[in-house]
């Protein structure tokens, strides 16, 4: 095997309303979700300059631009969660009849100009925002929805590779779901007690303090981890690092340190060819986008002159795997 170059991994949860429901109301989160529409073409327009490349992980119903053919395409089997109010078909009355006058609720004109991008990988964030763990959900209803979800991106002409669970809940249980539909990528979660995915009714207040603290400051280490390899199932965990908080008003003297955390540990998986993954929501950038921007671009600035230095590489989970399968790299150890 050749020598592995440090990698940038950039994979992002694309998910408008469906990501919010029955967890935040949405007066409260409006602006976020009607400015990620904004954001989406700029921030494409960034990955296209530094030659980022990246995975849209996209929610299923978002594929969508009317009602009349979202409502046609619901599984008949749908997650029976005890909080009936995070389920996404809870707030299906509610919604438009269609992208143009619903864009919080459908993205299909958002899809075909990530699709026609390149380096831009279209993944699934699952069918209706699905929560692997929540309590009350099954298997048979996890199946049905990851089912609904490639039969969207299918019917637009698109195969779908690589999911990203929402809140980062991989239920071990489901994954050999995920491959007997295809799937060969996803994101996981890093080893380390700040990392453990959570429900949307958790309350872990101090773990939430801690990670917002790591955000700034190194509790958890680098978070840089090594080429993977295939599990039994024939599955590639590709593990997210780092969150790309939203700018916040209230710390922004402490921007500085959230910029130096993410690109110190670019600088230690390019000096060590390590692998580093940075996600974050497109309504993340949704409000403050410029703020926001401004903050990518230093992040990119700096993975330009690792790639420059140390030929760092900008890879997609779907590079990694296609990558891994061919051979074509080392797997140096994690750190």
């Amino acid at each position: 095997m050749k020598n592995q170059k440090g990698t940038l991994v950039v994979s992002l949860d694309f998910e408008l309303f469906w990501g919010i429901a029955g967890v935040v109301p949405i007066g409260r989160y409006r602006q976020n979700l009607h400015g990620a529409r904004v954001a989406i073409p700029r921030i494409l327009e960034l990955f296209a300059e530094y030659d980022i490349r990246c995975t849209w992980a996209t929610v299923g119903m978002l594929f969508y631009d009317s009602k009349r053919d979202l409502i046609g395409a619901l599984p008949a089997e749908r997650p029976r969660y005890r909080n009936p109010e995070l389920s996404a078909y809870a707030h299906l009355p509610g919604i438009g009849d269609s992208e143009a006058t619903d864009p919080l609720h459908y993205a299909g004109s958002l899809v075909d100009l990530i699709a026609t991008r390149p380096g831009q990988e279209l993944g699934s964030h699952t069918f209706s925002h699905y929560y692997c763990n929540e309590p009350g959900q099954t298997e048979v209803e996890f199946v049905a929805d990851l089912r609904a979800a490639l039969t969207a991106a299918k019917r637009t002409g698109r195969q779908i590779r690589s999911i990203v669970f929402p809140r980062n809940q991989v239920n071990p249980a489901y994954l050999k779901q995920c491959r007997a539909h295809g799937l060969t990528a996803y994101r996981g979660n890093l080893p380390h007690y700040l990392f453990q995915p959570t429900l949307p009714s958790d309350s872990a207040y101090f773990r939430r303090a801690l990670r917002l603290l790591d955000s700034y400051i190194c509790l958890s280490g680098q978070n840089c981890f090594a080429w993977p390899s295939p599990d039994a199932l024939g599955l590639y965990d590709i593990p997210g690092s780092r969150f790309l908080r939203p700018h916040s008003p209230r710390f922004w003297f402490l921007e500085p340190l959230r910029v130096s955390r993410i690109t110190t540990s670019l600088t230690h998986a390019a000096k060590n060819r390590l692998n580093y993954h940075l996600w974050w929501h497109p309504h993340d950038f949704g409000n403050h986008l410029e703020m926001n921007l401004a903050i990518l671009r230093r992040i990119l600035e700096h993975f330009r002159r690792l790639r420059e230095e140390y030929g760092m590489r900008s890879l997609n989970m779907g590079d990694m795997v296609a990558e891994a399968g061919s051979g074509e790299n080392g797997a140096p150890t994690r750190s």
